[in-house]
Order: structure tokens, then C-alpha cells, then sequence
């Protein structure tokens, strides 16, 4: 095999399938080349199967400091034409809690449905089972690669979009880090984001299960408040995990390269120190009878306030006229500040999305064109972002991959 196209596109995943779409819709001849046996393996998993597509929400501010990379990118395609491109298609969305946007079918695989359809509507060449072996270049450009196998693709214009290295059973092992580095280009050390963190404390791992929503949670370094963000936390095995702890994962890890970590939880966000204190003396004062245990129910979930009875060192069987004036305000205290240790992040497999990636410096962001090789682009996970949870990383896919597909191909003329 010795072909040539006008594009030829590393990786089968949303950004690869988008820069696709968006190429050959301007006329020109693509390859698609896929290591797995089938395209679009992870996004079958995104939202629980559902496929989690975009957030109505997204905007290039929800990416942290260096969002504006994407400025470009969304006002091409943004969330609007990603809902619009798939409805087009046949498929209607539905939006849910927190701006989420799911196929009103709940089935991630009306979502790769549509996107096969439509690379073979556009005449995309897809090649399964192929993985790239080798880079030919010559003056500042890809002249050709090479696959495991042998064949060689010969194209104008090449674009890796390989994603990262969570959830690796995917096929997203990484490589296209090894690809950028020999080519060239500076890799920001990839980590795993998104993902549930391991806590230091044996009681916060007998609590598997429990969910707190609506909780506020600080995190802490050297005694100095490093974040503050509420929303819902489950306890698990090894430590905690749920939606808020999964947005707050990176910040963790990153604090954690520096030092140690402190997680504080306050149960009652909405009352003040004083408030709770007082309600909880009123409640006493009512229930003079009742075991402590059953008094907090109010306050935490029944494993819960076992755990900060231990904590606080009181009986559980304690009736609420025995407690002390101290022993109140040693449970005030854990109801509104909680603390646990964070150890360290779940590895690479129990990840979402991966943070790190390609250096955006050294790609021109209003064409997601490598800066280094004259004829590369870039788009997806591959690069040096990530959002939070809840549709932002597949919209990154479909407009950094959308915009790359389309100025790849306008080159061409």
C-alpha cells in the first residue's frame, strides 16, 4: 500500500473523526487511521453510556487560565453547532442538570452512528488495526509514515489526534505524546484529571457509598485555603470520588507535587458556626433523652455520624443531656470542618480525561497548526488542556478537531 491523500488523520476518536468530517467537507481526500478494530471506542463509555456530548454552558473561559487557546476554535464550532451538526444528522439532544447535552436516545451509540454515517457520506477512508511506526520528514515537513505493517501514506497535510493515556483499554495509551516528541514538539507531563482521589483516613473508607450533596469543600496546603467549591461527594474504598471531587481532581494533584494536601468538608454550608451550635444546643435542649448517634441524623447521614462520634471521642449511646459544653462544640466543629488527608490521585485506567499534552505555545491556535512542521495539526485531549466534567472535553474534541479538519484542507487551495 502506497496511497496518497490530501489529509491523513492519526487517531479515531471524537477529534480525529471531527477533523474527518470537517476536511473532507472542504473538499478534500482523507484517510482515517485507527489502531482499534472500530472508531470511536471511548466515547461508547462517556455519561455512562449515554455519551455526554457537550455542555450548553461550554465556553473557552471553562479551561482554566489558558482557555482563551480556544477562542478560535469555539467561535467556529462551539456548542450551538455541535447540538445543530448532530440534530441535522437525525439525532436530537436533550440538555439536563448543569447545562449537560445527551442524545435524546440515551444511547452512545446513536452518537457513533451518525458520525460513521457520516464519514462515509463524505467518502473517508477509514484503516482499522493500523498503527503508525514512523515519521518521514523532510524540510520542516511530513513527507510520509509508515505502519507497522510496512504500508506507507503519503498526504499534503497530517493531523494527530490520538487523546491521551486515560482508559487505556481504549487504545488511548499515550502515543501521540511519542509521536509530538519526534517530531519535534515539547510534551507537558501528562497526568490524570478527572478522576477520584485516594484519601490518608481508615474512616473515610468505611463510609463506602454515602453521597453528600450540596456539601462545601476546601482544600488546604501549608494551612492556607487553596480552593473552595460545593457540589456532591461520594465516600468509596479508597477514599472519595463524585462529581465535585472529580472537577477538583487536577488541582489536587498538582498541590500534591508540592506537599501535603488537606480536604476539609463542611456538611452545613449554609449555617455559620454560631447558627449550627445553636441549633444543635436547641436540639439538645428538646430531645434531652435521645442518644447522640440519632441527633446528628439531622445534620450527616447515620454512618456519618457514627464516624464524627468517634472522631469527637463521645459515646454513641450518650444521651444529649450528658453532653458537655466541649463535647458540642467538638461536633460543630467536624459538622463544618471535616478533614481528611488526600494521598494521591486513582491512576490513568479510572481517569476521564488526562491533563498535560502537547505545549500550546507551540501551536497556532487560530488553526490548530504545529508550529515546528509545516504541513502537522493537532486536536483533542492530545493538547495542553481540559475541563471539568460534564460534556466540556468531548466539545474540546469537536471544535479543536472541527477547526484543524478545516484549515488543514483550506491549505490545500
Amino acid at each position: 500500500m502506497n496511497k496518497i491523500y490530501n489529509i491523513a488523520i492519526i487517531g479515531g476518536g471524537p477529534a480525529g473523526i471531527m477533523s474527518a468530517i470537517s476536511a473532507s467537507q472542504n473538499g478534500a481526500s482523507v484517510i482515517l487511521i485507527e489502531k482499534n478494530h472500530k472508531i470511536g471506542t471511548k466515547l461508547l463509555l462517556t455519561g455512562g453510556g449515554r455519551c455526554n456530548l457537550t455542555n450548553i454552558k461550554a465556553c473557552p473561559k471553562d479551561y482554566g487560565k489558558e482557555g482563551d487557546f480556544l477562542i478560535k476554535s469555539f467561535s467556529e464550532f462551539g456548542a450551538l453547532k455541535t447540538i445543530e451538526f448532530f440534530k441535522k444528522k437525525g439525532l436530537k439532544t436533550k440538555v439536563e442538570e448543569n447545562g449537560r447535552v445527551f442524545p435524546i436516545t440515551d444511547k452512545a451509540q446513536d452518537v457513533v452512528n451518525v458520525l460513521m454515517n457520516c464519514l462515509k457520506e463524505n467518502k473517508v477512508e477509514v484503516l482499522y488495526n493500523s498503527r503508525v511506526a514512523e515519521f518521514n520528514i523532510k524540510n520542516k515537513k511530513i513527507a510520509s509514515i509508515i505502519l507497522e505493517n510496512g504500508d506507507r501514506i503519503t498526504a499534503q497535510n497530517f493531523i494527530i489526534c490520538t487523546g491521551g493515556k486515560s482508559y487505556d483499554v481504549t487504545g488511548s495509551t499515550g502515543d501521540g505524546y511519542a509521536f509530538a516528541e519526534k517530531l519535534g514538539h515539547k510534551i507537558k507531563n501528562p497526568k490524570p484529571a478527572l478522576v477520584p482521589i485516594k484519601i490518608k483516613e481508615d474512616w473515610v473508607k468505611k463510609l463506602q457509598g454515602i453521597s453528600l450533596k450540596n456539601i462545601q469543600l476546601s482544600i488546604f496546603q501549608n494551612k492556607k485555603r487553596k480552593l473552595k467549591q460545593a457540589g456532591e461527594v461520594i465516600f468509596t474504598h479508597f477514599g472519595i470520588s463524585g462529581p465535585l471531587i472529580i472537577n477538583i481532581s487536577k488541582d489536587v494533584g498538582n498541590l500534591l507535587e508540592k506537599g501535603d494536601v488537606k480536604i476539609a468538608l463542611d456538611l452545613n454550608p449554609d449555617l455559620t458556626i454560631e447558627i449550627l451550635d445553636k441549633k444543635l444546643q436547641d436540639y439538645f435542649l428538646k430531645n434531652p433523652n435521645k442518644i447522640i448517634k440519632n441527633c446528628l441524623l439531622d445534620f450527616a447521614p447515620e454512618k456519618l455520624s457514627l464516624e464524627i462520634c468517634n472522631l469527637a471521642s463521645i459515646s454513641q449511646e450518650k444521651i444529649a443531656n450528658n453532653i458537655t459544653r466541649q463535647e458540642r462544640q467538638n461536633l460543630v466543629k467536624l459538622l463544618k470542618d471535616l478533614e481528611m488527608t488526600a494521598v494521591g490521585l486513582l491512576d490513568f485506567n479510572l481517569a476521564m480525561v488526562t491533563s498535560g499534552g502537547i505545549l500550546l505555545k507551540e501551536i497556532d491556535a487560530k488553526i490548530m497548526a504545529s508550529k515546528l512542521i509545516d504541513n502537522l495539526y493537532f486536536a483533542g485531549e492530545i493538547i495542553d488542556l481540559c475541563g471539568a466534567t460534564g460534556g466540556f472535553n468531548l466539545e474540546l474534541c469537536w471544535s479543536t478537531g472541527y477547526l484543524a479538519g478545516k484549515s488543514s484542507a483550506e491549505k490545500l487551495i
